[in-house]
């Protein structure tokens, strides 16, 4: 562990029954870097998710991140705690309040650094009202950032998917995170949505100073915004490194890429 380490996996095992989801992976995610996880269809990859997110318990080893008041042994940590530590995370199926608007949608998020308590808010006083502008202002800025203001007031169901995962990442930053899990955000997209979420992310750790972990199938994406990758087949570790020294290795060739074809369409991106 490095002093720039934002969270550290170490040796995490995980079995459901008698599948062993996940195998002896360890990583650590550095501040400041978008680090992305690939490999095919359970490798494993959502398992490592589930366990930072505290959905699933590990069988055997420990997740330590560098919360608000110095790293804490996450996986100690209840589920409900996680986005109070500095954790956000989407998801593959968009999780949204369909029938709320995006604004609606985006203050629920910021909910964890509410601080008034229920007489407060119920009779409006003075600190609840501070904390109620807080929580607008917030919101927002991350409207403005997303380029959202001409959904505000739209009710979620009536939006295109694109537009949808642009939200569900919005309501994930009103959380304020250290840490951002997008959990593979280009599914379901077209070109050009890949494109923008591409520069969403960029934008995300360059100016907002937010650390991305990302699992992702879209290998164009993945060589686009990672700075560094670790590849997973059948709940171990294939590879780690740079985009181009993962893209190389043969394991990963064989168990992720699967034809030749695949191989060579990677390697010609930038």
């Amino acid at each position: 562990m490095t002093p720039d380490t934002l969270l550290s996996a170490r040796n995490l095992s995980v079995r459901f029954g008698g599948v062993l989801a996940v195998n002896d992976v360890s990583f650590d995610v550095r501040a400041g870097e978008v680090f992305t996880l690939i490999g095919p269809n359970g490798a494993g990859k959502t398992t490592v998710f589930n366990l930072i997110s505290r959905i699933y318990q590990p069988t055997s080893g420990e997740i330590d991140f560098a919360g608000p008041q110095g790293m804490v042994r996450l996986t100690q940590q209840a589920p409900h705690q996680v986005a109070s530590l500095g954790i956000a995370r989407t998801f593959q199926n968009i999780e949204l309040f369909e029938h709320a608007s995006v604004l609606h949608n985006l203050l629920v998020g910021h909910h964890t650094h509410r601080r008034t308590g229920f007489w407060s808010d119920l009779l409006f006083t003075p600190a609840a009202r501070a904390a109620e502008l807080a929580t607008r202002e917030r919101v927002e800025r991350v409207i403005d950032f997303l380029d959202l203001q001409h959904h505000r007031e739209s009710l979620v169901a009536g939006l295109p998917y694109g537009v949808r995962k642009v939200v569900e990442l919005a309501r994930a930053l009103c959380t304020e995170p250290r840490l951002l899990l997008l959990d593979e955000p280009s599914s379901g997209l077209n070109v050009e949505e890949t494109d923008d979420m591409a520069f969403w992310i960029q934008d995300i750790v360059h100016e907002l100073g937010i650390t991305v972990l990302m699992v992702e199938h879209d290998m164009s994406l993945v060589s686009r915004v990672s700075d560094r990758v670790l590849a997973m087949n059948q709940g171990q570790v294939l590879a780690m490194g740079t985009p181009a020294e993962v893209q190389g290795d043969a394991k990963v060739a064989e168990a992720y890429l699967g034809s030749i074809d695949d191989v060579a369409s990677l390697r010609r991106q930038p």
